[in-house]
């Protein structure tokens, strides 16, 4: 296979919702061959039938029995599924959460393995997607597992904005309780270290939300910011990074002050989220950072509602693969120079 363009994994998400809708619509784009080596990881039969039922002639996947013998020239599926599947569009089913399990096995498999470079993940559906392999809140939490890592954060990001969550998949009454210090310090660092390795921002200066209205209004309205986010804050100063705030939610993003920090650090989902894709839905990318690989996903879900309607956008789909090309050579780069600077070092030179 040829190994001069990035090998970009992608696992086929939920098989009712619209990730193959909008996989078929970025890659019959030709100029995103010259990027990458797309390879999904699906059903060449349930690729047929999304083709089919959008009524989309100029286009047709590869159909390969690994990873290994991609066509760099062409749009490849390993097929990971059994001949009996089923598609129902718009219909959240068993079969298809067990289809999704076994396309995300193989990819990371893959991955893991070296034989893809990234993953770009479409998106699953968390009820169906549950099973006793897969006891987990999404992608993220799975993906920190398989690749044993200390600590990720889910970071959305655009060219307008990069946020990230302190608590990712939880519910809300939860937020609090999981909130302390070290918690809140550790995403810190794996925020600012990704902004440093992954986005090749040299000194990144990063906004810090607080919990509550008005950032707790000096203790008015909670204890959670003089007594945990601020002492983080501190702590994460005195390890050079670069961190501010905690800013009131409502204000930080109504005004322009967004603008003018490389990353921000909300205290949980929708704080973040809500106003991440009110802004850059078109273009929003779900990175996860602190993984030792490298994932992305488009920043929208099934879409059942739309499903086989040929009404998806490709763009966060496209934009998914974007960054993780990026992201892959700033890798790259930033461990090419720090190994230079560790060789400088010992040399005594």
């Amino acid at each position: 296979m040829d190994t001069s363009k990035i090998r970009v994994g992608i696992s086929q998400g939920d098989i009712n919702g619209v990730s193959y809708e909008v996989i078929i619509k970025t890659f019959i784009d030709g100029k995103m061959l010259e990027l990458c080596t797309p390879i999904v990881y699906g059903s060449p039969k349930v690729g047929a039938y999304h083709r089919k039922a959008l009524n989309i002639t100029n286009f047709s996947f590869n159909n390969i029995k690994t990873a290994s013998e991609a066509n760099p020239k062409r749009v490849n599926i390993v097929d990971c599924l059994d001949d009996n599947i089923r598609v129902e569009l718009g219909k959240s089913t068993i079969m298809a959460g067990e289809a999704s399990l076994k396309a995300l096995v193989c990819a990371v498999d893959d991955l893991r393995q070296g034989v893809i470079d990234v993953l770009v993940t479409a998106p699953i559906t968390k009820h169906n997607i549950q099973s006793e392999n897969f006891p987990f809140r999404g992608h993220t939490e799975y993906l920190a597992h398989q690749f044993e890592a200390g600590d990720v954060a889910m970071i959305m990001v655009s060219d307008m904005m990069k946020v990230a969550v302190a608590t990712g998949h939880v519910a809300l009454s939860e937020v609090s309780a999981l909130l302390s210090v070290e918690m809140i310090l550790g995403k810190l660092r794996v925020l600012n270290n990704s902004m440093m390795r992954d986005f090749g921002i040299r000194k990144p200066k990063i906004a810090v939300l607080g919990l509550n209205p008005h950032a707790g209004e000096e203790g008015l309205i909670g204890q959670e910011e003089s007594q945990i986010i601020q002492p983080a804050l501190d702590m994460a100063r005195d390890e050079k990074i670069m961190a501010l705030g905690p800013f009131p939610a409502d204000g930080f993003f109504a005004s322009d002050s967004f603008t003018r920090f490389d990353a921000i650090l909300a205290m949980y989902h929708d704080q973040g989220l809500t106003p991440f894709k009110a802004l850059a839905f078109e273009t929003g990318v779900n990175f996860t950072g602190g993984l030792p690989v490298v994932r992305t996903s488009p920043a929208h879900g099934t879409a059942f509602e739309i499903a086989g309607k040929n009404l998806a956008s490709p763009d966060p789909f496209r934009h998914a693969i974007y960054v993780a090309c990026d992201v892959y050579r700033n890798r790259k780069v930033y461990d090419g120079l720090i190994a230079g600077a560790v060789s400088y070092d010992e040399s005594g030179s």
